[in-house]
């Protein structure tokens, strides 16, 4: 896989990065976000279901952004006040939408998860450039995610 274009996560509330469109960038993202919450005071509460959410969204900007070789995917992180904000931008257009998977489907259930394990969850143009983002909320672990 082509090199992660990053700096180490920070010790603040906010941090994004660029990755390669590439199938192991969801897991490159998932170690960027251990990092990322292992630095801040009661970033481990928002661990699982951030990975979660945060896998099923690169793999959906990798799998279906139809956009030229070569380009790249931004993940941030933003912890907020009982809120895990997680955002993953392409340059697609397509906006992803919610579906319902048969059961013998091998696919197609990654926004419904994100739904199930997110407080909730939008997709937005990206400000001043190409593309879109997706993102999602996450509450802390025993806690209402709705």
């Amino acid at each position: 896989m082509p090199g992660i274009l990053e700096k180490p996560p920070a010790t603040t509330g906010d941090y994004s990065c660029w990755l390669p469109r590439h199938r192991r960038s969801g897991s490159a993202a998932r170690r960027l976000l251990r990092e990322f919450l292992g630095r801040l005071t009661d970033g481990g509460r928002y661990l699982w279901a951030g990975e979660s959410v945060l896998t099923e969204l690169v793999n959906n900007a990798v799998q279906h952004a139809r956009t030229p070789q070569g380009r790249l995917v931004m993940v941030r992180f933003e912890l907020r006040p009982g809120r895990l904000r997680v955002e993953v931008h392409d340059a697609g257009d397509t906006v992803p939408t919610l579906r319902t998977a048969q059961p013998d489907d091998e696919g197609g259930r990654g926004l419904w998860l994100v739904e199930q394990l997110s407080a909730g969850w939008g997709c937005c143009p990206r400000e001043g450039g190409v593309g879109k983002f997706v993102w999602a909320a996450v509450a802390p672990e025993n806690e209402d995610a709705a």
